[in-house]
């Protein structure tokens, strides 16, 4: 299918997001912009899809429904197929778009020929920045480190520290990282059709950096965009199945080191590292059977609050996009 340059193409897989996925595609609408909006839902078991179809025509929003779940790189990926624009937004539909961030994600994508994508500054819904949308790619040395929670014993030491990058200073424009979080990630679809799709193998976590570690490696680069906010609640697909989905994450993470280190790392040392995040999962999962689930607020309130304070207006910057 050949490319439209004139509208971006989101992409939204769904799996039982209530009415967080109304919200997702509202903050899209409102961004102004040409935009085609797909969403691919995972079989799901809740109103989410219908709520969506009240509130738009299959004119605005094209849902595509599944009759089994495969995982979050399967359903992008058939998203990723039927879209047609030049430019492709993956999008969480736990995420709500802040005013002008997908046309300041564009004008950082353009602001290079060699750039491939560019994510958002999430933030949390008490509007800090959330971990993992700047960040750097883990190598097994680093996983077996933070898995141990030796980056918080030693957070400035140059063998220990973190991964993610939330608590080095915010920069005041875009700037280029190793990663950014599948939450919110804007592709060029030439890129994509280079390097091929997301990796299915992956049921949940770590396809994103699977992917941006691709991108890096065949010499596309990519940024960090400060400007462009976007509120991310995590876990509102996830609630209800915490075990599962530590399981699939800490599985994805194994499926990340045997793919892309196995060459690189002595098998002993592998093996070891593999042991650390098969007890991490065990011990997440005990946890886990004695801690309260989250309270989910209402996804409506920030936009509100956005448009009430006129984010996104040049002339006013508030502690939300700061």
């Amino acid at each position: 299918m050949s490319a439209t340059s004139e509208f971006t193409s989101v992409v939204i897989v769904n799996f039982n997001a209530g009415t967080y996925l109304a919200a997702a595609v509202e903050s899209v609408l409102a961004q102004n912009q040409a935009v085609e909006i797909i969403v691919i839902d995972n079989n799901s078991s809740d109103d989410s899809i219908a709520r969506l179809q009240d509130r738009h025509s299959d004119a605005e929003v094209l849902v595509i429904q599944l009759d089994a779940n495969h995982g979050f790189a399967h359903a992008c990926n058939i998203g990723i197929a039927q879209a047609r624009g030049a430019t492709l937004l993956l999008l969480n539909p736990d995420c709500r778009m802040a005013p002008q961030a997908l046309e300041r994600l564009k004008a950082a994508l353009e602001s290079r020929p060699n750039l491939g994508m560019v994510g958002p500054m999430l933030v949390n819904p008490d509007g800090s920045e959330q971990r993992g949308g700047r960040r750097d790619i883990p190598n097994p040395w680093q996983i077996f480190c933070m898995t141990l929670q030796f980056h918080r014993l030693m957070p400035n030491h140059l063998r220990f520290r973190s991964i993610n990058l939330h608590g080095q200073p915010l920069p005041d424009s875009p700037v280029e990282v190793q990663a950014i979080s599948g939450a919110c990630m804007l592709v060029k679809r030439a890129v994509v059709e280079k390097i091929s799709y997301l990796d299915s193998d992956y049921f949940l976590h770590f396809e994103d950096l699977d992917w941006c570690l691709r991108f890096a490696n065949a010499g596309f680069g990519i940024l960090f965009a400060p400007r462009a906010v976007v509120e991310h609640t995590q876990g509102v697909c996830g609630r209800g199945r915490v075990r599962r989905v530590a399981y699939h994450k800490h599985r994805s993470l194994l499926i990340f080191l045997r793919k892309n280190f196995t060459q690189y790392y002595p098998s002993s040392f592998m093996a070891l590292v593999s042991f650390a995040v098969t007890l991490r999962f065990a011990v997440i999962a005990t946890v886990s059977l004695f801690v309260r689930r989250p309270v989910y607020r209402d996804p409506w309130e920030r936009m509100a609050r956005w448009h009430d304070a006129g984010l996104g207006d040049e002339n006013s910057r508030t502690e939300d996009d700061s």
